[in-house]
């Protein structure tokens, strides 16, 4: 490789660096406040940035890779699989948001049902998913009648699943603070941030 080529790389970097410099100062870098005095003490104006959120997160002493989440990352799709983890699945796709079921049936009748979920949404609501119910019934082996049903299965599954899926949204919540650290410094008496 070139000099020329590693020149033009750090000229690179410099530009992106002083151009995220100057974002992440904001407006009030280039219009700055004059009506507010200025606090004298840096340390103090240090911890109201920090509070604040401002400055430049370098990443130092972070995990590599972070914390990846699958099955509680999305509360609707854990309560689904939980609330139908009687019967055994037929199709799981997490992408295109579709779980299908088998034929389940009780074993004392020539009836047997599927239920097909369908999400349209991450969101814990109730419009978020799609929940059909089709039954197959067979007078011998060869001769079946599969039909779609609209019956109160459907609204029981469905509030089943929501209630799980809003416990289990709470508890991501709830996780998510805990593991937030705070920023506390040495002599504050404010409350913590």
């Amino acid at each position: 490789m070139s000099i020329r080529f590693f020149k033009i790389i750090i000229n690179f970097l410099f530009i992106c660096l002083i151009s995220t410099f100057l974002n992440s100062c904001g407006s009030g870098f280039l219009k700055p406040d004059w009506s507010e005095t200025a606090n004298p003490s840096g340390i103090e104006r240090a911890r109201k940035n920090v509070r604040e959120g401002k400055g430049i997160d370098l990443g130092i002493g972070k995990k590599q890779g972070g914390d990846f989440l699958f099955a509680s990352s999305n509360p609707m799709w854990r309560a689904s699989l939980e609330t139908i983890d009687f019967m055994s699945l037929s199709t799981v796709d997490y992408a295109g948001g579709l779980i299908i079921t088998d034929w389940y049936s009780d074993n004392q009748s020539n009836d047997s049902v599927k239920i097909t979920i369908k999400f349209l949404d991450n969101a814990v609501r109730v419009d978020a998913m799609q929940i059909d119910i089709h039954k197959r019934t067979c007078q011998t082996a060869t001769k079946c009648i599969i039909n779609k049903v609209e019956t109160d299965l459907n609204s029981q599954i469905k509030k089943k699943i929501l209630k799980k899926a809003a416990l289990y949204q709470k508890d991501l919540k709830d996780r998510k603070l805990k593991d937030r650290p705070n920023k506390i410094f040495k002599g504050d008496n404010e409350q913590n941030w």
